[in-house]
Parts: C-alpha cells; structure tokens; sequence
C-alpha cells in the first residue's frame, strides 16, 4: 500500500519536531517534506534539534528544511501537519485548505471557527463530519484542529464520566509544563524555583473549548455541551507533562469503586478500530497515593508508537458531594503533535483523506 504524502509545518519548532518523531515509519503516512520560515531553509534537521528525548532516525535527521511554500507543499501534500504560530496559521491553513490540502493543526487560530471540529478522537469522533460543511471541502480541502494541550489532558476522563453519570460542574486547576509555552519556554530566571499563575488565554480556552469537543455536531452547528467550566492556570517548572487537579459535580453519586472501573474501561473508536497511534487503554488510573506524576506518567501509553497518548488518572476522592481527583497527560505529544496524527488517522479510517 503506497502511504499518504505529507508536509510538517513549523519544522524547528518543538510541536514540528514531535510530529516528525510520530510520523518517522508511519504505516499510513511519508514524510514529503519539512518546511519552516526562510532563515531555516538549507539547514538538516540536525542543526535545528529541540526535541531531547527521542533519538531520530539518520536519515530523518539528514533532512533539510524548506521555506514554506503553498503551492508547492498543495501540488506534492495530501496532509499538511502544522506546528507554526497561531498568527502565522490563520492565514496559511485556510490557504492550504483552499488548495485542496487537508490540514491538520496543533495552533487554536480555527478552533472555535464555525465548521471547524476540535477533535479527539476517543471523546467526539462523529465531529469530524463537520468538515463536510467547510467550504474548501468540495475540493478536498479541510481543517481539523487538535485542543488546547490543557483542554486534551482532561477531555477524555471528563467524557467518561460524563457519558455514564452526568456532569454539572468541572473546576480545574493546571499545573503546566514549561515545554507548553513552546521553545525555549518560560526564561529560566521566571520559571526556576517558582510558580507563575498566568498563561494568558489559557483559562479562557478551556472553558470554551470543552463545551465545543463534549458537545455534538447537527444540522451544520455546533452544540455545546451544558456544564460549567471554571479553570484556574499555572505554570511550573517541569519540562514536560501537565499536572491537572479536579473538582467535579455530578448528576449522579457513583461509588468511587465504580467511577474508577467507568474510567479505567473506557475505549473509543481509535481503540475499536486499532489506530496506530492510539492507546490501548486511552485512560489509566494509578491507586498509589502519590501518582500521578510527570517524571513518572507523562509517557504512559502503549504500545510503543502511542508513548506519551495516553492519560493517567490518580488519587480519586469523594467529600462534600464533589469528586477529586489528579490527571496527567503529555502536553506536546497526547496534547500536541500525536493528537493531530491520531485525527489524521482517523480521517483515513473514515475515508475522508
């Protein structure tokens, strides 16, 4: 079977370089090429590494970076994976997309665009057929967006739990990565020994966009899902993994033995359809009491292709009518570049590429 042909856009980026890391002996997908601002053009990979913990293949970091160009990357691309700055993938993606391509993106520059799914596959697989009313769609072209990396960390387990006992009211409080600030991150005399409570526009993301991924899609509308969000947003000096606590209110009272079985038995159409990028168990939930942990979880997925996919859930309470608990997810694989390939994935499944 001749595999997909694809462009990774925003090359020297750290999200860039994660899809480079995913898409390396991709059963579906070839890289075409690596394209990024013109003062990368000529450079190998090699010259341009960010990424420390995957050791890339030789001939993957022989590959030189390209500066982006639409025409060539729409006459060579079906996919083009985009890591870029969310002010310069406004533009470009709906440019790309209007050239047939179709596009799959890690920046929030079109999430909440009317048409335009924000989409992880376990929790609202049927969203994808949104991209049916884009108008690029007739020729081939689309958007789809991954989340907010904070956002994807919970959607799943919130999900779960929403589907089985009903949710009213979700307060979270994020304790994120340096790495999610992008590269070089938060400049060490900020981040070193300290705490800084503001990530601007992170609050208000995901209270919005939870409502968009967890509601349903009809009639060529989005309709949000019906509990509160209420988010407080921090940043801490970790390099990779976002802590993130919960409070939860729910419709129902289930035992906390029955809400960890609802979590840990939770399977999606990735899983049914067996995605290679995708987890085989999306969420697990650890009993120790100092779990999770991102020195410890950040990379929980299996099998090997899905490290870094999948969500840990810890320390599951009950008290005063609420629910408690602690999740942990990779902010720039489960909630950067592997949430993108995984949604190309599943295009493929659904015959859409």
């Amino acid at each position: 079977m001749s595999k997909i042909s694809v462009a990774v856009l925003g090359a020297t980026g750290m999200i860039g370089q994660r899809f480079i890391q995913m898409l390396e002996d991709h059963p579906y997908f070839e890289i075409e090429g690596l394209y990024a601002s013109e003062r990368s053009n000529g450079k190998k990979l090699s010259e341009v590494l960010k990424v420390r913990d995957h050791v890339y293949l030789d001939e993957t970091m022989d590959m030189e970076i390209q500066t982006m160009d639409i025409k060539k990357i729409s006459a060579n691309c079906r996919i083009a994976f985009s890591g870029i700055p969310s002010d310069l993938a406004g533009p470009t993606e709906t440019e790309l997309a209007g050239e047939g391509v179709a596009v799959f993106t890690n920046a929030g520059s079109h999430r909440m665009d009317e048409h335009v799914p924000i989409l992880i596959p376990e929790v609202n697989p049927d969203q994808i057929e949104a991209i049916k009313d884009q108008p690029t769609y007739s020729n081939g072209g689309y958007i789809i967006t991954n989340a907010n990396c904070s956002s994807t960390g919970i959607a799943a387990p919130l999900a779960a739990i929403n589907n089985v006992y009903g949710l009213k009211q979700v307060f979270v409080s994020t304790y994120q990565a340096l790495s999610g600030a992008g590269y070089p991150g938060v400049p060490s005399l900020d981040a070193v020994g300290n705490v800084v409570p503001y990530i601007g526009g992170e609050e208000e993301k995901m209270e919005s966009e939870l409502a968009k991924m967890l509601g349903t899609y009809s009639d060529g509308k989005f309709n949000y899902a019906g509990f509160k969000v209420m988010a407080n947003c921090a940043r801490v000096p970790v390099v990779d993994g976002h802590l993130e606590s919960l409070v939860l209110e729910l419709e129902q009272q289930p035992t906390l033995e029955e809400l960890d079985a609802c979590l840990s038995g939770f399977r999606g159409e990735p899983q049914e359809l067996g995605l290679p990028s995708a987890p085989e168990q999306p969420i697990i939930v650890r009993k120790e009491a100092n779990r999770p942990q991102p020195v410890f979880d950040a990379m929980a997925g299996r099998p090997a292709r899905a490290k870094g996919m999948a969500v840990t859930i810890g320390r599951l309470r009950q008290g005063n009518g609420y629910y408690k608990a602690f999740a942990m997810s990779h902010n720039t694989l489960r909630g950067g570049a592997g949430g993108s390939v995984l949604n190309a994935e599943l295009a493929k499944a659904r015959g859409l590429l």
